[in-house]
């Protein structure tokens, strides 16, 4: 599912358009909390280039941490033309279930990715302890009719024998384990395709 060609999609289209609207809503969640100075954790972070706009918005450092290297290439090749390579760290793992495998950083962000991952809970209750200051998530809406459209992926991957699955996780269950990880729910937004929630710690 997510191949070299699919990162090298995305790459080119942040070098055409710069981030979409889903992307900038949670910059600017980030924003309102402050980012100047402050290191960053992207879990999923693909080609990385949320990452990149943060670092150009002030941030210290940022960390990426993903499943598959197809998206190293790529992510890296961004880094260089931006002149940020230096402070862009890329590790291959799963927070999850490896909980050592990058230290807290003061934003945390989980774009496009708990729809992606079974075990929510577990994903999140990592991403809350690595989370010093605040942390931002986009999931899709939780609806029948977004339920549907779920179950229609997921046939379409088995049919094409792909290992790939997409999830629908309960929005107040995930509010429930960031809470649980002594953060706040601050922000919400309902977009279309995209809920995105930001979160902070007190």
């Amino acid at each position: 599912m997510f191949t070299r060609r699919f990162a090298d999609y995305r790459a080119n289209r942040y070098r055409s358009k710069g981030l979409d609207s889903s992307q900038l809503h949670l910059v600017h969640f980030l924003e309102s909390v402050g980012i100047e100075g402050r290191t960053v954790l992207e879990i999923g972070g693909g080609v990385g280039e949320l990452q990149l706009d943060l670092l150009s918005r002030g941030a210290a450092t940022a960390t990426n941490v993903e499943l598959v290297r197809s998206y190293d290439a790529p992510a890296a090749a961004l880094a260089e033309e931006t002149g940020l390579s230096q402070q862009v760290h890329r590790l291959i793992g799963d927070v999850a279930v490896e909980p050592d495998l990058v230290a807290p950083a003061d934003l945390v962000v989980l774009h496009r990715v708990v729809c992606c991952y079974p075990d929510v809970e577990g994903l999140l209750s990592a991403a809350g302890r690595l989370t010093r200051r605040a942390l931002v998530l986009s999931h899709p809406p939780y609806s029948v009719a977004a339920r549907g459209a779920t179950g229609l992926i997921n046939l379409g991957q088995r049919v094409m024998g792909r290992q790939y699955r997409a999830f629908d996780h309960d929005p107040e269950l995930m509010t429930a384990v960031l809470r649980e990880q002594g953060l706040t729910v601050s922000h919400r937004r309902r977009g279309l395709v995209w809920q995105v929630v930001g979160a902070v710690r007190a």
